[in-house]
């Protein structure tokens, strides 16, 4: 079977606001997505491609937009995802409309000979550089939660100071009436004594400075059209330990060297190119690009206290081959808003990072990660990349995020270690309940560190390979909204150490090597559209009792005997429960000894196409069989028969694979009774391993 791709993957490359060449995600991916309803389809990919995966365009000026490859004339429709940002007509045609960053997408339809396809790329509108809101230089407008104090609009500041760099003298400062900057070169120093609450304005540019602040006050540092590269460390260093808000205006850079030492100031930590003590919170219209060239393991963005986006930035961070994290909140990351794109490629560097939770709230993020595996002295073990880590859990609630780690043992997202649970006595549940999550892993194993879509939650063993049993186990996900896409080529799709519940939502997971879905704990759907492909291993296997009580449930295993669709521990007395309300379509076996409250039967479907299910009075829902499957197992409330070859207008859920509205047409087929075991629809021995 084809590989499946993420092509949602290449939709978010719109959100970047990058250069071309600079975030390592490409728009053109030839192998089918599972989100065309093909499966393994043997249709053509028409690949469409932009010129660009993202472009920076200014309101009012001349700009030269990506260009569409579509090398196969077929018929293409344009969105935009933003048009208070900007249009596109349907020749393609863009009209600038406002400043912030909206996705730019080129579709195509599935006929006979092409899949469905979608191309994006981001458009970044940016606007002149320019002071705070309604003229006032020292108010902001809301940045999105009144009511909170991250908000910038609750803060009043009492001045404003504003240092320009400069390229071929010292930098300026204008506004210092208390007397706090002084200035080396182009490297500035403030030491706010008096506890005002000011604004830094930073604007220029200097290949040879830094930006460094103490304070006891709260206070913003506004970025408005700033180039700051500092050879020897941070470019800005904020050792005050109060809430600082980060207003992006502008286009801005900040930078290290290669050679950076980041020695230290006394006891000063000096973690990345962007260090703060205390916490950072994001805002303003602009674009920020954080670049870590170091040799010294140190971040782009880092911040002892937490890191959230609020409303408008378009933040970058690329981190190179001998750079440290991406992003990290040691307290938490909370995305809330506006553009995020992490781009690195360090072994064992970690894109976005924090030693308890990450919040995905609004806003369009990616990480791209290509690093590797490497020996970590500090914990004793090999460990990989991931683009999202959190120690404690998990968490999303709206928003977009893209995530793709192309480096042998990565992972997309690692959340729940053992050591927070050692230390805080507890590990909270990962959740989802809206937004977008999709997720492309491509790593191989090495040392004995696998590639995984999504791990959530650790688990201990005693013994070694299939004889070592778990002696310990934590981190549980509920799953209750949102759309998730997940496809990793050689590791598991989504595992979770703990229990894992579907309780509503669109969740798509195939893996080409192992199980897609897995869990230690329990497995339970109780609502929600749930597909699982796996081409070399189960496709859902839980180590506790599997209960399908309701939703709808697709499950796909091509591998063989003693691969099953659906695997329950019954070598542990665990069990598959098929409960009445549970909708369920199974290719490859059911475990032996499942137990079932509905009929289930065997029904010959036609590959490639719409079929469905019915209860004698009407459609209860149609699914959509990959190219090379006909027969499947099916059970459903009240079902009666199978149609083959229907027609679907209704919208079509959980990556094009079921529908249950807008069912019409199609032939009947009859069903008959399954017998069980594993091998293919009607069964051969029983089967799968726990």
């Amino acid at each position: 079977m084809k590989k499946i791709i993420l092509m949602l993957v290449t939709i978010a490359l719109a959100a970047t606001g990058c250069e071309q060449d600079d975030f390592p995600f490409s728009p053109d991916f030839p192998e089918e997505f599972p989100g065309n309803g093909q499966g393994a389809s043997n249709l053509k990919d028409p690949a469409l491609a932009w010129s660009a995966d993202s472009f920076e365009a200014t309101l009012g000026a001349g700009n030269s937009f990506p260009t569409l490859t579509n090398m196969y004339s077929v018929g293409v429709t344009y969105e935009s995802s933003q048009t208070e940002v900007a249009t596109i007509g349907s020749n393609g045609a863009i009209t600038l409309l406002g400043s912030g960053s909206t996705l730019i997408s080129a579709k195509s339809a599935a006929d006979d000979t092409y899949s469905a396809s979608t191309a994006s790329y981001m458009l970044t509108v940016l606007i002149a550089s320019g002071s705070g809101s309604d003229g006032d230089p020292l108010t902001f407008e809301s940045t999105g939660d009144p009511s909170s104090d991250d908000d910038i609009s609750t803060t009043t500041f009492k001045g404003r100071i504003t240092i320009t760099y400069s390229q071929t003298g010292d930098a300026t400062v204008q506004g210092d009436s208390y007397g706090y900057v002084s200035v080396d070169g182009n490297k500035v120093t403030v030491n706010n004594t008096g506890g005002e609450v000011l604004i830094y304005e930073l604007t220029g540019a200097t290949d040879n400075g830094s930006f460094k602040v103490y304070g006891a006050k709260k206070q913003a540092i506004l970025l408005n059209g700033v180039s700051l590269t500092n050879p020897d460390g941070a470019a800005i260093n904020n050792q005050c330990k109060k809430r600082t808000f980060v207003v992006v205006q502008g286009t801005n850079t900040l930078s290290d060297g290669a050679s950076a030492a980041y020695t230290k100031n006394d006891d000063e930590d000096l973690k990345a190119v962007f260090f703060s003590e205390s916490q950072l919170i994001f805002s303003g219209p602009g674009l920020l690009t954080v670049n870590a060239l170091n040799a010294q393991g140190k971040a782009g963005i880092s911040s002892d206290d937490y890191i959230r986006m609020m409303d408008c930035p378009t933040v970058k961070v690329n981190a190179g081959s001998t750079a440290g994290n991406g992003l990290k909140g040691k307290d938490y990351v909370q995305l809330s808003n506006g553009t995020l794109v992490v781009s690195i490629a360090a072994d064992m560097a970690k894109g976005i990072s924090t030693d308890d939770y990450v919040l995905v709230e609004g806003g369009t993020h990616m990480v791209s990660s290509t690093g590797g595996v490497a020996y970590d002295d500090e914990d004793a073990e090999y460990t990989g990349t991931s683009c999202v880590k959190a120690d404690n859990y998990f968490a999303m609630t709206g928003g977009t995020l893209i995530l793709k780690n192309t480096g042998d043992g990565g992972k997309g997202i690692r959340a729940g270690s053992y050591d927070f649970d050692e230390t805080n006595h507890t590990l909270s549940d990962s959740y989802i309940t809206g937004g977008t999550l999709n997720i492309t892993v491509t790593g191989r194993e090495v040392n004995d560190v696998s590639a995984k879509g999504v791990k959530i939650g650790w688990v201990t063993k005693e013994g070694t390979g299939d004889r070592a049993t778990v002696t310990g186990n934590a981190g549980k996900l509920v799953i209750s909204g949102g759309t998730i896409t997940v496809n990793s080529s050689y590791g598991e799709g989504l595992e979770v150490k703990g229990d894992l519940t579907f309780d509503g939502g669109e969740t798509y997971v195939s893996s080409n090597s192992e199980d897609a879905i897995n869990c230690q704990g329990g497995l339970t759907v109780n609502k929600g559209f749930v597909y699982a492909f796996s081409s070399g291993n189960d496709a859902m296997d839980s180590n506790g009792n599997t209960n399908l009580n309701g939703g709808y449930v697709m499950a796909i295993c091509t591998k063989g005997a003693p691969e099953v669709a659906i695997d329950a521990n019954t070598e542990g007395g665990k069990k598959l429960y098929i409960n009445k309300g549970a909708t369920l379509v199974a290719y490859g076996g059911l475990e032996s000894g499942y137990s079932a409250s509905q009929n289930v039967y065997s029904m010959s479907g036609k590959a490639g196409a719409w079929n469905a299910l019915h209860d004698g009075k009407s459609f209860i829902a149609a699914f959509k069989a990959p190219s090379n499957i006909s027969s499947v197992i099916v059970s459903a409330p009240s079902l009666s028969s199978g149609y083959q070859g229907v027609s679907v207008s209704g919208e079509a859920k959980c990556g094009g694979v079921w529908a249950v509205d807008g069912i019409t047409g199609g032939s009947s087929v009859s069903l008959s009774n399954y017998t069980g075991g594993a091998g293919g629809p009607g069964g051969g021995p029983g089967g799968g391993r726990p």
